[in-house]
């Protein structure tokens, strides 16, 4: 389970207005939610700035003066604002919360949309579990951060001003002095801003980790019992989740003496208020209800300090999820559209189905070329076959024939056109692919054979069954066409799946079609089942055919045998048997291997 993970970009070690200023594009298309939820902050901190001025306003004068007059409407006062302030608390609650679920659905869309385009070269340098961990623990982040952060800034700012305001008006002396701890707060969190950070994006980094660990874990746990590698698996897990253990704690620490020391400061304050107000009211200079709002203002001025504090903390911590997913979001994509003479492209364009490819060079890692000066033409409704050793470069040939990735010099031609003069979805759209190992998605037989024309009926879906003998298997199961293939299809056999898939290529009716060893996980009797059809499919089609099992190329037009990225030999079945070259020493020998296997059997 040793991956190597994808090596994330050097970042600002500050807080970075660029970036969050990217992050915030997404909360200006709820402005109106936004703006909303500021008012009502506002008047939720004016309302609990009035509190202990009215406390002021009852020791002073109902106590004090030993009077009752105006009590009643001192009461109705304050019950109306306990009503406007429930009512507040209700609506920024549910503001937010909207805000919060509309941001991470708009920011999980635009990078799910993103990975849909990225090209081949991006997922094979990406593990799953960074992907996984970016679409739904950092977004899910990124959305409660910039929604309930504007509550709580726009909160504390609010407060903090109107609680200046009324200190300075009642004695500003004395709130001079009970503000002079303000420098050293700001000191304090610039001070803990670049290690929380740091500590954070460590966190985040393990985390990421951890949940490609997961991913592999689950997908590999056939190999794994198979193998017996349980405990050594577990060793590597906890070595993972160690270290998430070990950067999370160092995170939590930096926090938790964070907190701390701004209640210190805050506590500092109120110490000095009442030392100074103490000596006011000792010499008469002040009242003593004065004395009480002004150590209740500080208790509550430093409420929202501590709660602005935390907010930026936050968004340290946010900050290294909105780095990850903004690294997703601007990601470059290498294969793609980029039209001169035709700024759209033609979407409508027909493909007859040639392809050439003309002193193509390629490789994916540099100066490691897979193939070097590569010359191949294939002719419309050609049968071709691709025969060689692991690593010759079959796959590759396939994967540059539709576009998944582009020679580093060359041409490629389809239709004696340059495929890059070609809109991406025309050539994808009209190529379709049978791989070794298919893929199915969850849902039912019948959604997954549509996938290749999601616009099929029924009947054309039953029809693509039939053609390659796949509608007898799918009619015997519990609900027919619409029986649950589970996920990746693993309700199905190795066969059926593969059945499928090439049902589902047979669908979309593609002018070029590839067979990436299709029927080598299939058993002798499904194979036969295929090739008729596989023929059939084939008559007027360009096809492309990467085989294992010799036997099943030998009706094709071409047969082309590569060894490290170069042609030997080239030739139908007939010609390269009789040659006696290297294609003859392979069917020769697969052949007496199949005719001793059927002995054993």
């Amino acid at each position: 389970m040793n991956q190597t993970f994808y090596k994330e970009e050097e970042y600002t070690k500050r807080f970075d207005l660029k970036l969050w200023k990217q992050i915030f594009r997404y909360a200006l298309n709820y402005r109106k939610y936004l703006v909303m939820i500021i008012l009502v902050m506002i008047l939720t901190a004016a309302i609990e700035g009035a509190f202990p001025y009215m406390t002021k306003y009852a020791i002073d004068h109902f106590i004090a003066e030993k009077t009752t007059e105006n009590i009643g409407t001192f009461i109705a006062i304050f019950i109306g604002l306990l009503l406007v302030q429930t009512a507040n608390i209700f609506m920024f609650i549910d503001l937010a919360g909207r805000v919060e679920t509309l941001l991470v659905y708009d920011i999980r869309r635009d990078t799910f949309n993103k990975l849909q385009h990225l090209s081949f070269s991006y997922y094979d340098k990406t593990p799953v579990g960074w992907i996984m961990a970016r679409m739904t623990s950092d977004c899910q982040k990124l959305g409660s951060v910039i929604a309930w952060g504007m509550v709580d800034i726009s909160w504390g700012f609010t407060m903090m001003l109107i609680i200046c305001g009324i200190m300075l008006y009642m004695n500003w002396k004395l709130a001079l002095i009970v503000l002079s701890v303000i420098p050293v707060l700001v000191w304090i969190s610039m001070y803990f801003q670049r290690r929380i950070l740091s500590s954070y994006r460590k966190s985040r980094k393990e985390n990421s980790k951890l949940t490609g660990s997961y991913n592999e874990g689950i997908h590999g746990a056939k190999t794994t019992k198979t193998l017996v590698r349980e405990d050594e698996n577990l060793k590597e897990f906890q070595n993972t989740s160690s270290s998430l253990y070990s950067a999370s704690v160092k995170a939590s620490i930096l926090s938790s003496m964070y907190f701390p020391i701004i209640l210190l400061i805050g506590a500092a304050g109120s110490a000095l208020a009442i030392w100074f107000g103490g000596k006011g009211v000792i010499a008469g200079i002040m009242t003593y209800g004065t004395l009480v709002a002004f150590v209740s203002y500080m208790i509550h001025f430093f409420e929202p300090v501590n709660e602005v504090s935390r907010m930026f903390a936050e968004l340290q911590n946010a900050q290294a999820s909105a780095e990850r997913v903004i690294s997703l979001l601007n990601s470059d994509i290498e294969i793609k559209d980029n039209f001169i003479n035709n700024h759209n492209g033609d979407q409508n364009q027909q493909i007859n189905g040639s392809v050439s490819f003309s002193n193509v060079s390629f490789y994916y890692k540099k100066g490691e070329y897979v193939l070097k000066d590569f010359d191949l033409n294939i002719k419309k409704g050609e049968k071709v076959a691709l025969v060689g050793e692991t690593g010759s470069g079959k796959t590759t040939l396939v994967n540059l024939a539709c576009r998944f990735y582009e020679p580093v010099s060359g041409s490629i031609l389809i239709d004696d056109k340059d495929y890059k003069t070609i809109p991406l979805e025309v050539i994808q759209s009209n190529i379709g692919i049978v791989l070794q190992t298919p893929h199915l998605f969850s849902g039912t037989v019948m959604e997954n054979i549509r996938y290749g024309k999601l616009e099929a009926t029924d009947e054309e879906v039953i029809k693509a069954a039939k053609t390659v003998h796949a509608h007898h298997f799918i009619t015997e199961l519990e609900n027919g066409y619409n029986t649950e293939v589970g996920e990746s299809g693993n309700l199905l056999s190795t066969g059926q799946k593969q059945l499928v898939s090439f049902a589902r290529a047979i669908l979309a009716d593609p002018a070029i079609l590839i067979l990436d060893e299709a029927t080598s996980s299939v058993d002798t009797e499904t194979e036969f089942l295929i090739q008729d059809a596989i023929d059939r499919v084939m008559e007027n089609r360009t096809s492309i055919i990467i085989a294992h099992r010799l036997s099943t190329i030998r009706s094709a037009d071409k047969i082309i045998v590569l060894k490290k990225g170069e042609i030997i030999e080239a030739g139908n079945h007939t010609s390269l048997i009789n040659s006696e070259g290297y294609y003859y020493k392979l069917y020769t020998n697969q052949f007496m291997e199949e005719k001793e296997m059927e002995l054993l059997s």
